[in-house]
């Protein structure tokens, strides 16, 4: 009988032994190419989201904080002046974060948007990744401060997608986010700017005192 639990609990540990350095040797030998393709995706995302530039905005890269986390803003130059502006942020969605590249030009509005990762449902939340999506479209050639940031069912000017709005209000926060990034870099009224709601809280109290007026 001991002999018999021996030998199971050998072959056992024998195999979870195995097991583990496989897991080990596939992550080690994956790892890079991993790191090298996310690399390249940035890279592409880059060259979507901004206008031309002459530097490498890659190398020019400045971390902010927003909302308890950070984003990443590359600047584009030209001549040795910003062109651009290149936000990488993220928001939870409903499997996980939504990672995106946001495009600003030097007045703040948004010239592109590119899914750098997500985990959404395919054929629903998915459909952020897609280009001229309804979220994107809703945003492209406009600034966050002239929108109502939120989509249409909560009120707000953006469209979300079918049956994706948990998806689609996560695509809307990382965006606003990314405005808040841009804001800090770029020299704007950062502190005014409310990454929750995506209103300006001048905006906000304007909006409070109408509402108190309607009221009336």
């Amino acid at each position: 009988m001991k002999s018999s639990l021996f030998n199971m609990v050998t072959v056992l540990l024998c195999i979870t032994a195995v097991t583990s350095a496989a897991v080990g040797a596939v992550y080690y030998v994956t790892a890079e190419p991993i790191e090298i393709a996310k690399g390249q995706k940035k890279a592409s995302a880059l060259a979507q989201v901004l206008p031309p530039f002459d530097n490498a905005p890659a190398q020019q890269v400045d971390t902010v904080a927003v909302d308890g986390g950070q984003a990443l803003v590359y600047t584009a130059t030209m001549a040795g002046e910003p062109v651009g502006y290149a936000v990488e942020s993220a928001a939870a969605g409903f499997a996980g974060d939504i990672r995106l590249m946001v495009g600003f030009d030097t007045q703040g509005a948004i010239r592109n948007i590119r899914v750098l990762e997500q985990g959404e449902t395919p054929g629903l939340g998915a459909k952020v990744a897609e280009e001229g999506n309804p979220v994107e479209v809703s945003f492209v050639g406009k600034s966050p401060a002239d929108l109502k940031m939120a989509v249409r069912k909560d009120g707000g000017d953006i469209d979300a997608i079918t049956a994706s709005t948990i998806s689609s209000r996560a695509y809307v926060q990382a965006v606003s986010r990314a405005y808040a990034a841009y804001l800090e870099v770029s020299g704007g009224a950062a502190e005014e700017w409310d990454t929750s709601s995506g209103a300006t809280h001048h905006a906000a109290e304007a909006d409070a005192e109408n509402d108190k007026g309607d009221s009336l």
